[in-house]
């Protein structure tokens, strides 16, 4: 498959790129990862502490949005992060949908997703070592699996994912899909946490572990060692139930948008974290 092969560049050259937020913005995917990394069984714990690069300290937060930073270098990573699908058809099929700009099949994230999972499976195989980098295959994996929870990352074809519909949230000029990626977290943050992103994953962490931990199991279940079609089905139908909802070009979003559509990022973002760990749990035994 055209995704295992890509150059190898200087890693620590890599990490410090001029940043640019493509998918959830880097508190998403912090947030992800953090929930995630505590829920790892001993086995899948140990490994990921094998492959995280030393200067992330053993925190895969610190490098989950990595993958957004070597675009840059890594061309060809681009269309990883999303999948386009049909206008308002509000559904999503691998076959049809999972492909790049080109029309080339399994570029999407869901494909990226199925493809870093295989590649990780290798890991502690005498072959793994010249055939694959798991370091980058980690990160990919980890920031792709991110990606497929936000809702405008399965978006429709003719707007980008929203990237292309103008909006004012609150007093300030945007697209629908940053609003998604970054609008919604942060003034969650301002408003309920007092700027502080380790309160809310701590609420997070608490809701799983509380009113969500029923449907948190529920969350893990998958028959393969990755469920990616799921998710990008599940983010679809949110995508036109709640964020492209009620949106037109130039629509200011305010109070009755973020309010509303708050408890649909926390629960993205809780998914996330919590499949990020099922997937590695299933992947490193």
């Amino acid at each position: 498959m055209e995704l295992c092969k890509f150059h190898t560049v200087a890693f620590v050259v890599i990490l410090f790129c001029f940043p640019i937020a493509y998918g959830w913005g880097t508190d998403g995917h912090f947030i992800i990862c953090r929930l995630a990394q505590p829920r790892l069984t001993k086995a899948a714990a140990n490994a990921v502490s094998q492959l995280l690069p030393a200067y992330a300290q053993n925190d895969l937060g610190s490098v989950c949005s990595w993958a957004d930073r070597v675009r840059f270098r890594y061309h060809w990573s681009a269309p990883l992060h999303f999948i386009d699908t049909p206008d308002n058809l509000c559904t999503y099929q691998y076959k049809r949908d999972c492909k790049d700009g080109d029309g080339i099949q399994d570029r999407c994230v869901a494909g990226a997703i199925n493809n870093y999972t295989t590649q990780l499976l290798s890991y502690g195989k005498a072959s793994s070592a010249s055939q694959y980098n798991l370091t980058e295959a980690l990160l990919f994996l980890s920031h792709f699996i991110g990606d497929i929870h936000q809702p405008l990352h399965v978006g429709f074809t003719s707007d980008r994912g929203a990237n292309t519909i103008d909006i004012r949230w609150y007093n300030t000029k945007g697209v629908l899909h940053h609003v998604w990626d970054t609008n919604i977290i942060e003034t969650a943050e301002k408003r309920f946490y007092d700027s502080d992103v380790e309160e809310l994953i701590d609420a997070l962490q608490k809701n799983i572990t509380t009113v969500w931990s029923a449907q948190a199991k529920a969350w893990e279940a998958c028959n393969k060692i990755a469920c990616p079609d799921l998710y990008a089905s599940e983010g679809i139908k949110a995508a036109c139930d709640w964020a492209y909802k009620g949106v037109d070009e130039n629509s200011v979003l305010e109070d009755d948008y973020f309010l509303s559509r708050r408890p649909v990022v926390n629960l993205r973002l809780a998914q996330g974290g919590v499949r990020l760990a099922a997937t590695l749990n299933r992947i490193f035994g």
